[in-house]
Formats: C-alpha cells, structure tokens, sequence
C-alpha cells in the first residue's frame, strides 16, 4: 500500500527550498504569463517579441526554470503583456510582527 502525507499549499516548502515564498510567487506569475501568451494564440517568437527576451529563456521560464529571474522581472513581463501591476505598502503593524508579501492575480 502506498502511504501519503498531505502536502501544504506551497510545494517548494514541502521540498525544503529556503526561499518557497518567493519560488510560489515567481511560479504563480509565470503560469498567468503563460495563460495570456496561450489564450492570444502567440507564437514563442511573438511572445519574446513583445516581452523583450529571447526564445530559449522564454522557453525555459515557462518550463518553471526562472531561478535567474527576479520577480520584479515577471512583473514587468507582466505589463509589456498589458496587465496592471500594483504594489502596495502598508504601514507596520502595532504588534511589530512581520509584515508578508503577498501576490494577487
């Protein structure tokens, strides 16, 4: 019988990754980056175009390798592909407890 341990909402945290926040964020962009260049029918070659990169990184961004990009990096993709971004600070909490961060999509 095969045994299974339920897993949280974030993969890279169950793997062990020092930085899963962030690698969910970056993962969660590039697969709403993906959904846009797939629902508008563009060729990698038109997406590379208009995202400024070349077609092997595009290439390997949406095969989920982007450990060389940042996120604010997918976030400007995310607006040559014509999607608003917005980043919004709030103040510091009373209780002096850390603040997270957060994507919205």
């Amino acid at each position: 019988m095969i045994e299974f341990e339920k897993g949280s909402t974030n993969v890279y945290a169950d793997l062990g990754f020092p930085d899963a926040d962030e690698m969910l964020r970056k993962a969660e962009l590039v697969t709403e980056i993906g959904k846009i260049i797939k629902a508008r029918r563009w060729t990698q070659q038109r997406a590379t175009e208009v995202l400024g990169l070349s077609q092997p990184k595009l290439s390997e961004l949406l095969r989920g390798r982007f450990r060389g990009v940042s996120e604010i990096k997918m976030l400007e993709y995310r607006a040559r592909l014509g999607c608003d971004v917005k980043i919004v600070v709030s103040p510091p909490h009373l209780i002096g407890a850390p603040g997270q961060v957060a994507l919205s999509i």
